[in-house]
Formats: C-alpha cells, sequence, structure tokens
C-alpha cells in the first residue's frame, strides 16, 4: 500500500500556530534556524510572541525557562545537535531541575540531515537527554503523529524534548486515533517476533515485516513514539510470547532505546534479542539520507536480518 509522505518540520510549525490561536501564553524561541524548523510560521502569525535568539542556543534555553517560570508555555527549536549538545548545561539547571514547562523541538535529528555531515547531523541528542531526570522524550513516526504530540504538550506539564526529522516520512498514525504520551503504538501484528521501533525506524521495520511475512513469518511492529518514560507494562504487553525482540533506532546503541527495553525485558522474556542501532560512530556527509541508513547498517535490509538472525537463535 503506497503512504502518503508529509514533512514533520511542516507539522511542527502548523501546529504551533493551531495552539497559538488557541493559547495566548504560548510563545516559540528561534536560534537562526526558523526557516527550516519552520518556526518562522508561527514568526509570522505572532510576532509578538516570536524571539528570535541567533545562534546563542544556550541563552535560548536560559530565556525559555524565564518565560516558562513567568507562566509561559515555550518552545524553542534549533538542530537536534545543537539543542541537546550546546545548551546541555542551562536544559539541565534551568529547564528539568525545576520542571519548567518547556518543549525542546531538536530538528532535522538522526542522520536525515544527510548533506551536512557530523556536525550536523545528532547520532546520541534521545540517549543524552533520557538520561536527563524529569526530561520526556519524545520521537513521533510520521507528521501526524507530530501534531498530535504538540497537542498533547500543551497540557503536559514540566519539560519534554520532540525529535523531528528533517525528510519526508510516510503516515501511518490515523487521524481519528487517540494519542497518549507513554503509549506504544502497534503498526503491524504478528506472533513470531516484535520490532520495537522509533522514528524512521518504523517504516524500515514495516518494510522487513512485509519481506518477512512472504517467507511465512509473523512479525509485529510497534511504533514507541515515547522514548522517556518508557513503560515496563507497556513493554511486556507486546513482548510476551514473542520467540525474539528487535529494537530499531536511528541513534547510537549506547544508552539508546535498545538498552532501556533489554534493561526491562531482563528476567521477564525469554526471547532472543537484538539491536538495530548505529556503532560507536559518528555521521558522515552523503548525497542521500539512504545512504547513510544503508551505510550505517540501520536500513530495511538490516532490520530484516536481525529478526532472521535472532528467530535462528
Amino acid at each position: 500500500m503506497e503512504r502518503k509522505m508529509m514533512s514533520l518540520r511542516k507539522a511542527y510549525g502548523d501546529a504551533l500556530v493551531e495552539l497559538g490561536r488557541k493559547n495566548q501564553n504560548i510563545v516559540a524561541l528561534e536560534a537562526d534556524l526558523g526557516k527550516s524548523t519552520m518556526s518562522c510560521l508561527f514568526k509570522e502569525a505572532f510576532p509578538e510572541r516570536y524571539f528570535e535568539m541567533g545562534i546563542a542556543e544556550q541563552n535560548m534555553a536560559s530565556v525559555a525557562a524565564g518565560l516558562a517560570l513567568a507562566g509561559k508555555i515555550a518552545f524553542y527549536s534549533t538542530f537536534a545537535v545543537f539543542a541537546s549538545g550546546r545548551a546541555y548545561d542551562q536544559i539541565r539547571c534551568s529547564i528539568a531541575i525545576p520542571r519548567a514547562n518547556v518543549r525542546i523541538c531538536g530538528s532535522s535529528c538522526g542522520l536525515s540531515d544527510f548533506g551536512d555531515g557530523k556536525t550536523h547531523q545528532s547520532v546520541e541528542d534521545a540517549n543524552i537527554l533520557c538520561a536527563m531526570p524529569n526530561m520526556t522524550v519524545l520521537n513521533p513516526v510520521d507528521a501526524v503523529e507530530t501534531q498530535k504530540m504538540m497537542r498533547a504538550l500543551v497540557s503536559f506539564k514540566g519539560p519534554a524534548y520532540i525529535r523531528i526529522n528533517r525528510n519526508d516520512l510516510p503516515v501511518y498514525t490515523p487521524e481519528t486515533e487517540n494519542y497518549q504520551i507513554g503509549k506504544i503504538y502497534p503498526i503491524t501484528e504478528g506472533g513470531d517476533a516484535a520490532i520495537f521501533a522509533t522514528g524512521v525506524m518504523v517504516s524500515k521495520s514495516i518494510e522487513a515485516a512485509e519481506k518477512l511475512k512472504a517467507e511465512g513469518i509473523d512479525v509485529q511492529v510497534l511504533n514507541v513514539s515515547t522514548l522517556k518514560p518508557l513503560s515496563k507494562e507497556e513493554v511486556l504487553k507486546f513482548a510476551r510470547g514473542k520467540k525474539a525482540i528487535i529494537t530499531a533506532e536511528e541513534s547510537v546503541k549506547s544508552g539508546g532505546l535498545g538498552s532501556a527495553i533489554a534493561s526491562l525485558l531482563f528476567g521477564e522474556v525469554n526471547a532472543a534479542f537484538a539491536q538495530v542501532a548505529i556503532d560507536d560512530k559518528f555521521g558522515a556527509s552523503a548525497h542521500s539520507y539512504e545512504e547513510l541508513l544503508t551505510e550505517y547498517k540501520i536500513n530495511t535490509v538490516d532490520v530484516y536480518n536481525a529478526v532472521k538472525v535472532a528467530l535462528n537463535k
């Protein structure tokens, strides 16, 4: 079935505008990348509530924290690599410790900024912020889920990080489906193996599951769009009874989704386990996104192979 392709960045910008119309307390901050993150749409609609901070991410995080502590709901955007790394101390001290209502948009996450190389590609952003106490970390599968997440973040209490892919991705989230932070969403059904996938790796896992189904192997693909908090009850609900458990993420293995799932399964489920993730490497420049996913062994064939190997153990 051909899936509609949509931009997660555009969905983020549109959702900001929609939410801004309904809630006067929503403000947006940007670090000179508004035309890329699409926060520029909020600037066009509400210039008096939009703060261009320039290339000063640490200051942006501190100002966002101040606005939140003054009663505003602050959304601030920049590339994921800068959002998670350059402003780490300010996020920790001014946002996470006081549990400020700041929503951080890490745009162009993972390897999705394929042309700009390792300095602009964030293979560790989610891992870093999942390790931070009080921080909620979200990684939407598509544009529709991005908008649902944004709506949920308005009433959500405390800091949150949302990871936005730079490229158009296929839509799997039904428009009518209710969204809840912390819930795992099954995309396919299958009793042989379960793939806990997140972000772009959901679509790659679905492609792998289709190839496996043609061979008589039934795989359940699960969209883990909340990386933290990760519910043990939710994970076990889908893991029990499976012969193999696979995790798939566009992040480095250390401290990522695979590590988190494995810690919850330990002593609870008797199944083979495999991770599809980036080895201990930074990114690289490439001609296309697909080229990098293949080079870093996180493409469809890698998920397919991981399932086959795990089931044969």
